[in-house]
């Protein structure tokens, strides 16, 4: 599984490539906002950091206005995935940006009809938001599982980006079903390293090591 940073922050991105952890990052307006900088200068300087695909998404609703902003954001580097939502404009837009070679990640997916409508588009990413769909009484991780098997069925190359990641156990359980990515705030990606008997047992190794009064080195 392929984890992405969702964030706009450079300095939370700088730590997670050091890692070794990430392979790409996701970005939204809200998470601009967030960062408080330039949309444009901070897509540029992460695409400094990872040669992996930098989600950037248009703000246009309609066909000609995305494919106006897709045509300034693909100039920013060769690893940049334009986002899209799923909507009719949207899914045109797709469907001409990767008939030109173009990453597309269709973004605010709810429904495995969705998923299926953005794959014959030719997405190169679909984002589910199961974080959400948790919160209105859904269980998001049936649908990663149904998109699975739709994707499977057909052998759509369309990969599955699990959005709106909330907790580690979003990770564990996409990776069970076989999400192909996982995209998440740099706090979680991070809380992937922890567990109590991990820290009792380093505790207890440097408790008895101490001990020994030995030294190394």
């Amino acid at each position: 599984m392929k984890f992405f940073a969702d964030t706009a922050v450079i300095s939370e991105i700088r730590e997670l490539a050091d890692t070794g952890l990430l392979d790409g990052v996701t970005t939204n307006p809200s998470l601009i906002k967030k960062a408080g900088r330039d949309f444009i200068e901070t897509v540029r300087e992460i695409a400094t950091i990872t040669t992996g695909p930098i989600s950037a998404e248009v703000v246009a609703l309609d066909h000609d206005g995305m494919m106006r902003e897709a045509e300034v954001l693909r100039k920013i580097a060769d690893n940049i995935a334009i986002k899209v939502p799923l909507t009719v404009d949207g899914l045109k837009t797709c469907k001409a940006l990767a008939s030109d070679g173009t990453m597309v990640n269709v973004t605010l997916c709810f429904s495995a009809a969705q998923a299926l409508i953005a794959a014959k588009a030719g997405a190169s990413f679909i984002s589910p938001f199961v974080g959400r769909l948790d919160d209105v009484g859904f269980n998001g991780m049936d649908l990663i599982a149904d998109i699975r098997m739709i994707y499977d069925n057909y052998d759509f190359p369309t990969e599955i980006l699990v959005a709106s990641v909330r907790h580690p156990m979003h990770i564990v359980e996409a990776a069970k079903i076989g999400a192909d990515v996982a995209t998440a705030p740099t706090k979680i990606l991070m809380q992937l390293f922890n567990h109590p008997q991990t820290d009792n047992g380093i505790a207890a190794f440097l408790k008895d090591w101490e001990a020994t009064g030995q030294a190394i080195g």
